[in-house]
């Protein structure tokens, strides 16, 4: 089990990281806010992570909190730029 939750836990930190290399280099605002968006998808797979390993649902309520602001972060942005297009 231990060599399962190791392997994700490596995998979500080189995700991170890429996501923090893309927030930081990202040439238009569209790519840091995905960037970002990606970053709030890993916290929130972290969380379920730790939350399987420990056998608990205490965390329940944050991972839910979580997506939803990543995903009315990410549709409100998604308006933004395309009334953006639009002028």
């Amino acid at each position: 089990m231990s060599v399962v939750v190791g392997t994700c836990l490596a995998m979500l930190t080189v995700a991170a990281a890429l996501a923090l290399l893309r927030v930081a280099r990202g040439p238009t605002m569209l790519d840091r806010v995905v960037a970002l968006d990606i970053i709030v998808a890993v916290v929130v797979i972290a969380l379920c992570v730790e939350a399987a390993v420990n056998r608990h649902a205490t965390t329940l309520p944050a991972i839910v909190v979580l997506s939803l602001v990543g995903f009315l972060g990410a549709v409100s942005i998604a308006r933004y730029a395309a009334k953006e297009e639009e002028r």
